[in-house]
């Protein structure tokens, strides 16, 4: 199985962070197995569990971000896991708001911030693998 993160280019750092965590969050809260065990290091401190995939983080412009999630969700793929992180959410204040003013948006008007895809490799790489990293 394998992860891609993809976000939009032009986003702020500060914004881009957000995304991403927000994403990993989602994704880890829907797919067990992802976070590794709990470690001890040697002075016996314990170390939560971290993801124990790779996670590349790739760039794309907010036109081919939208272009991406609205191709994924016209030809859905039971096998791929998709989650987007979107400009309702980033604006709202709790998740109460985020659902209420995401029940009135229609889907045209959402701009993605960043999308999570997990699935089979050969798949993600197939949907991302033209998809230049985030630098």
């Amino acid at each position: 199985m394998k992860c891609v993160m993809v976000v939009n280019q032009d986003l702020p750092q500060g914004i881009i962070a957000n995304t991403t965590a927000a994403l990993g969050i989602s994704l880890a809260s829907v797919k067990e197995g992802l976070i590794g065990n709990k470690i001890v290091d040697g002075s016996g401190c314990t170390h939560e569990g971290i993801t124990n995939i790779p996670i590349p983080v790739l760039a794309l412009n907010a036109t081919d971000l939208k272009t991406l999630h609205d191709q994924l969700i016209a030809k859905p793929d039971e096998a791929v896991k998709l989650i987007g992180f979107s400009d309702v959410a980033q604006k709202s204040h709790h998740y109460e708001d985020y659902a209420q003013k995401l029940s009135e948006t229609v889907q045209e008007d959402i701009s993605y911030l960043g999308l999570c895809l997990y699935g089979p490799k050969k798949k993600i790489n197939k949907l991302t693998g033209s998809i230049k990293m985030l630098r």
